[in-house]
């Protein structure tokens, strides 16, 4: 299945298509709109609980119980004939069951959700902590330009369902949407066709068990940029102050608010708990990330049931656990990605992740990379914004790793790998079109200005050289 989301005069970008892959990377200068894409995918995901083949599978199917339980009696004969043509459907043989075969009342529903206006308007505002959503409308230009977002969830030749948002001024957003009335739901030969659907709750109970195996709502977390900062003043905030901190409920009172993905990563960490059922795989990688990078735990103290958690770092051979304003920059910067992975984040889960790189030696960068390789391995989508040429120099050795294992072929330095489909990287401009960063086997995935920069330093570096041993060489003939 593919997301492709494409925007036009949002905020600093004049245009960008992407593609959401496995590992998406943001890369470019600043000021050129790589969090405000990042943040518009965080507000999708959070509007659909995910971003999947059918996100509302599971809200459908209650509200459709919820009908047939509670309508006036003339109602629900109606819905009642609408869910036993449904049934003579599901118990055709060889016949796939389609969107389109679906009770008006799912149907109708579904595209009621879909085109939710005041939910995703709600969602923008709160992200990116505006008052209107129309301020998102490209302010490097002329104020009267269209603004469009739109998602396209596929698979091959085939749409699933697509979602466009536009605006123009200072009015609401227009948002419509399309399901394809041809997306199969079950096919023909799925195992779940042997089973006879007798019951008109049978429709309902497909759509349950449809959701726990094909629609699984999927989460999203969204680590800031101000992770270390945060980390270190998180033990004053209180659930109640974040809760209060969006602008969404303030009534326009002129107060400093929070932006909502950094609110959502406040309220993670104050109310945090280690999942019961974290997947080992994900654990894993927390673990290999505090031996490799912390050489030390991060450690979640709770004096009781009722406290906010306090989070320590210990150094390997220590007694005691230091206050993360007591460590490093590293380790403040570290610590929510180890607490994510060890106890939040979960398979089929987005993670973004800003400037993973941040307070990080050029060596530790280079790990970060194998740690975003080993998520995607665990079956985590990965999105982050990057200035690292290490990182990015990485990640293309990392793809070209994932090359030779599909020759057969692997090396002894390193069990990390990337497929080249699994990587999708964009290249963010100022006043220009967002393009795509193809993979090349000679030069990654680095984008044009870094290796010019790279050359203007070598000649910078060369020609004062070349100057310093000219001058060395005119005072030797002087002194003589």
């Amino acid at each position: 299945m593919d997301a492709h989301i494409t925007v036009q005069n949002f905020g600093p970008i004049e245009k960008a298509e992407i593609d959401l892959r496995p590992l998406t990377v943001f890369v470019g200068e600043s000021n050129t709109g790589k969090t405000y894409l990042a943040a518009l995918i965080y507000a999708l995901h959070q509007n659909f609980r995910g971003i999947s083949q059918f996100p509302w599978a599971s809200a459908v199917a209650s509200h459709l119980s919820f009908a047939y339980r509670f309508h006036l009696p003339s109602r629900q004969e109606e819905i009642e004939k609408e869910m036993l043509k449904a049934l003579k459907k599901l118990n055709t043989s060889g016949r796939h069951f389609k969107f389109s075969d679906l009770p008006h009342q799912m149907s109708s529903r579904s595209q009621s959700i879909l085109t939710d206006q005041e939910n995703f308007t709600y969602e923008l505002q709160r992200c990116f902590d505006l008052e209107s959503a129309s301020k998102l409308i490209r302010f490097t230009r002329s104020q009267d330009n269209e603004m469009k977002v739109s998602l396209s969830v596929r698979e091959g030749d085939q749409t699933y369902w697509d979602f466009k948002v536009r605006t123009t001024g200072p009015t609401d957003l227009t948002i419509t949407g399309h399901i394809n009335p041809d997306m199969i739901l079950l096919d023909a030969k799925d195992p779940m066709r042997k089973t006879e659907f007798n019951e008109i709750s049978d429709v309902e109970r497909l759509f349950q068990t449809l959701s726990g195996r094909r629609w699984r709502t999927v989460d999203s977390y969204y680590l800031p940029a101000a992770r270390s900062g945060v980390m270190e003043s998180r033990d004053v905030l209180a659930t109640a102050l974040i809760k209060r901190a969006t602008r969404i409920g303030l009534d326009r009172l002129e107060v400093s608010t929070f932006s909502g993905m950094v609110a959502d990563f406040l309220e993670q960490l104050v109310n945090y708990k280690k999942r019961k059922r974290s997947s080992s795989r994900i654990s894993r990688v927390a673990e290999q990330l505090e031996t490799d990078l912390l050489e030390g735990k991060i450690e979640v103290n709770r004096p009781t049931s009722e406290a906010y958690p306090q989070f320590l770092y210990r150094p390997d051979q220590a007694k005691e656990g230091l206050r993360m304003s007591h460590s490093s920059a590293m380790v403040s910067e570290l610590a929510p990605l180890v607490l994510f992975l060890r106890g939040i984040v979960k398979q089929g889960d987005l993670l973004i992740i800003e400037e993973p790189e941040s307070h990080l030696h050029p060596g530790a960068q280079t790990k970060i990379a194998q740690t975003l390789a080993r998520l995607v391995r665990a079956g985590v989508n990965v999105l982050i914004t990057t200035h690292s040429n290490y990182l990015l120099q990485q990640i293309g050795n990392l793809i070209r790793e994932g090359e030779l294992r599909k020759q057969g072929e692997s090396t002894s330095e390193t069990a990390d790998y990337l497929k080249e489909e699994e990587v999708g990287a964009w290249w963010f401009h100022k006043n220009k079109p967002v393009t795509e960063l193809p993979f090349d086997l000679t030069e990654g995935i680095e984008p044009e200005d870094h290796l010019d920069i790279a050359e203007d330093l070598y000649n910078r570096s060369a020609g004062l050289q070349n100057r310093i041993e000219e001058t060395k060489g005119k005072d030797a003939v002087e002194s003589e």
